[in-house]
């Protein structure tokens, strides 16, 4: 995971919960606290499912704090 989208390493905790026929992954940034939820299919690779959490989860890292949080 990357600092604010440079190279430093970031810790990331995952929870996944299968619900019917559809993953849940939950990522959360072990620094910040913030955390971000995506959907996928159940039968996705797990690697997949957690390569989409880790990238919505820079993404907001990556959006300015506007102080709504």
């Amino acid at each position: 995971m990357a600092d604010d989208a440079t190279t430093a390493p970031r810790e990331v905790f995952f929870e996944i919960t299968l619900i019917g026929a559809h993953a849940k992954v939950a990522a959360i940034d072990g620094a910040t606290g913030i955390e971000v939820v995506v959907l996928g299919p159940a039968h996705a690779a797990e690697s997949e499912l957690k390569r989409l959490a880790v990238a919505k989860l820079r993404a907001r890292l990556a959006r300015p704090s506007n102080g709504l949080e």
